[in-house]
């Protein structure tokens, strides 16, 4: 029941093996909101009119793992192919990139200050906002806060370390206004029927969310990322996940980059 409501609603398909995983996580849950069985819980979650209850579950059921410059071979060659193709064509200035499950924002980031790098002086002329959506409210608000420890930040280049950040304390470094401000979050659910958005995209980066969904749902998905962005643009996935080349429109460019031509 818990499993078919998390899969018709957030297209997570729960693969058998992980299911005692997922029982793992959820139990606590279970022991605090003093719940008998998992229909309780999942009456509770149903019924819940704040949301908070689903966000938990959601929250429990995905990992949120992520790093600055993940997959690095994507940035490369969204600056050295990518950007030069786009402000090459667009003419309006209006650069539209979005990074579809953000989790707790390095990839947004990450290009936004790509972007910053490449357009140098000229950015000024440019939109170049990056839209960066997930369906978890906590790590959202772990993005917006826009603070690393200086881990999280140890492979970046020097120069952005230097012209990005600004540290916080012995552990810590916030991003400086100018990025956290280049990058828009919005609670975003990518299962929704239809995509609300006015403009195509350029560019959409999703990594590393698909391996959460089952072929069909992922099919369904690629078809609605293809109707989203311009004709040239480009899709990103994770070098983990592939496209059913046979059921898509999308050009293969090279690992994990698919273009809509």
């Amino acid at each position: 029941m818990l499993s078919s409501y998390i899969k018709s609603n957030y297209g997570i398909h729960l693969k058998q093996e992980k299911k005692s995983l997922i029982t793992g996580r959820l139990y606590n849950v279970l022991t605090q909101k003093n719940f008998s069985s998992f229909s309780d819980y999942y009456e509770y979650v149903i019924t819940d009119k704040t949301g908070d209850a689903v966000t938990t579950l959601i929250e429990k059921i995905t990992t949120n793992h992520t790093f600055f410059m993940r997959e690095p071979e994507h940035f490369d060659y969204f600056i050295s192919k990518v950007l030069p193709f786009l402000t090459r064509i667009v003419r309006d200035k209006d650069l539209r990139i979005w990074s579809a499950g953000c989790s707790s924002g390095e990839e947004p980031y990450t290009l936004a200050m790509l972007i910053d790098e490449y357009l140098n002086k000229d950015k000024i002329y440019w939109d170049s906002k990056v839209l960066a959506t997930d369906i978890s409210n906590r790590v959202l608000n772990i993005a917006k806060q826009g603070v690393y420890d200086k881990d999280k930040i140890e492979s970046l280049p020097s120069i952005w370390k230097t012209n990005y950040f600004k540290k916080l304390d012995d552990e810590n470094y916030v991003l400086t206004d100018k990025i956290r401000n280049e990058v828009i979050y919005r609670k975003f659910n990518l299962m929704d029927q239809v995509f609300p958005f006015k403009k195509k995209f350029h560019v959409i980066f999703c990594r590393n969310v698909m391996i959460y969904f089952d072929s069909k749902t992922k099919d369904e998905l690629v078809r609605k990322f293809y109707d989203s962005l311009e004709y040239g643009g480009y899709l990103f996935i994770g070098h983990s996940e592939s496209i059913n080349r046979e059921a898509t429109k999308f050009k293969y460019i090279m690992p994990a980059v698919y273009r809509k031509e």
